[in-house]
């Protein structure tokens, strides 16, 4: 389903980070006047490993093939100077570590060393010395993981051969973490209103957003929204309520001026997320007695599902920690939608889950669907609320704990969405099944530490995840059968 950008908001900040990638090839120059047939085949076999990253559609700088440590210095300024997210090091024969730590060491960006041997295994019978030195990258992969280690650097590897799609998978798992760090760094997350009263696991300290993730925390007031709903025109409201009309399967429940209202809301948020440069933002207000403010919250969710179906992840409850992970799973391509626990199913083994309000479109199994509610359950006010199931298949679970030392640990686990009964109340609910007793995952995943909001993505993650925890040096949980 393709959700259409309105044409009245300008969210060009939205249009995410594109990885940059160094590369950098080497061998061990003494070879080549002794094998003059080597270095032609090393080469050859770069230019392929810099044509499987370009395709992953990442801007690639490449630094050429070294020799000798004279030329690891000089690529490494080359790469320093790039602004690179990712350096992948490829080692296609035997190089010492000297040639390639400097290049760790002044870019200062996280590396990942490549052994790829031309094909599955050597043709033994027919071998000579000079052809088995294009299979001998390995020798030095353990020799370069020592150098890192005593000299405090990370150290991460892909050993495999050339056109396996094992190898370039997990390579591309490297590639996508290193840019969702990137992305995160640069990235600004909005705060408005305040805390849901006594929802000690949702409080996170704002410092400790930027400490651990980078980017920005900006706090935004509901008079920020309020002037800027104020100003939306009748025109915008009507251009708004087509656009849902378009997106949404409306319940005979939806009453006009709520659909209205909601539209009216919807460009205004527009608005505010363009004038502070917002990547996600977090929002809850009481309210009270129909005052402006509780009309504005209850008017949130139609705005806030088409902005996260659009890349910018607004949910409710002042999630902040969630909305982070909805950006990131988000970034990783699985869509990223507000959810928490709803029930347990024991007839069918699954796991319900989902969340009023906020929903991710882009990852709706059907046409999604608007209800009229006359009431929020445990929320002042009212208004349309939306109903969707994630689309059904491989799905993950993504949130973020914060520790008693106030580090974050990121948590994941796998299942499907399968089809079955759900709730017609105006939430989004999904059936999961997590191949084990569903009693039996809720208390392993809420032994993590995990508050109680999280995303729901599409496809199988928990990989690219681990690669992004270790990435940002934050420890990684993964919640299994």
């Amino acid at each position: 389903m393709t959700i259409v950008s309105p044409s009245s908001t300008s969210l060009e900040h939205v249009a995410g980070h594109r990885t940059r990638v160094g590369v950098v090839a080497g061998g061990l120059g003494a070879y080549w006047p002794q094998f003059p047939e080597l270095l032609p085949q090393l080469q050859q076999c770069a230019r392929r490993v810099v044509e499987r990253l370009t395709a992953m559609d990442c801007e690639v700088v490449d630094a050429g093939f070294i020799s000798d440590a004279h030329q690891g210095k000089r690529a490494a300024e080359q790469l320093r100077v790039a602004d690179l997210d990712l350096i992948v090091m490829y080692i296609p024969t035997y190089l010492t570590s000297s040639m390639m730590l400097p290049i760790a060491q002044r870019t200062g960006v996280p590396v990942l060393v490549l052994n790829l041997q031309p094909t599955e295994a050597m043709d033994h019978r027919n071998f000579d010395t000079g052809k088995w030195l294009a299979y001998c990258g390995a020798c030095s992969v353990p020799e370069i993981s020592n150098a890192f280690l005593r000299c405090g650097i990370d150290f991460r590897s892909v050993s495999g051969y050339l056109e396996e799609e094992r190898s370039w998978a997990k390579v591309g798992h490297w590639v996508k973490a290193a840019g969702v760090r990137a992305g995160l760094r640069g990235s600004r997350h909005g705060l408005m209103g305040h805390l849901y009263p006594g929802m000690l696991d949702v409080s996170t300290d704002l410092t400790l957003i930027t400490s651990q993730f980078g980017g920005h925390m900006e706090v935004v007031e509901f008079d920020d929204l309020r002037v800027r709903v104020a100003a939306v025109t009748d025109a915008q409201v009507a251009d708004r309520v087509a656009l849902a009309r378009e997106t949404f399967d409306l319940d005979e429940t939806v009453a006009l001026p709520d659909l209205e209202w909601g539209a009216k809301v919807s460009v205004g948020l527009d608005r505010l997320v363009a004038d502070f440069g917002l990547d996600s933002l977090a929002y809850y207000h009481r309210g009270l007695e129909g005052e402006q403010h509780e009309r504005l919250g209850a008017g949130m969710i139609l705005g806030a599902s088409l902005l996260t179906a659009r890349g910018v992840p607004t949910v409710g409850e002042y999630e902040l920690r969630t909305s982070i992970a909805m950006l990131i799973m988000d970034r990783l391509g699985g869509g990223g939608s507000f959810t928490e626990l709803q029930a347990l199913n024991f007839f069918d083994d699954v796991v319900e889950m989902g969340h009023d309000g906020p929903a991710h479109l882009a990852i709706s199994a059907s046409r999604p669907l608007l209800r009229g509610l006359g009431v929020y359950h445990g929320k002042r006010g009212y208004g349309v609320s939306v109903e969707f199931d994630v689309r059904h298949g491989p799905v993950t679970t993504f949130g973020i704990a914060q520790q008693r030392d106030g580090s974050f640990t990121l948590v994941a686990s796998e299942g499907q969405v399968v089809p079955g009964p759900l709730l017609q109340i105006g939430n989004t609910t999904s059936r999961v099944d997590f191949g084990c007793h569903p009693g039996d995952w809720v208390d392993r995943w809420s032994d993590t530490g995990i508050s109680h909001h999280w995303a729901l993505g599409v496809g199988h993650r928990a990989k690219e995840v681990s690669a992004i925890a270790e990435l940002l040096d934050l420890e990684f949980v993964h919640v299994q059968p």
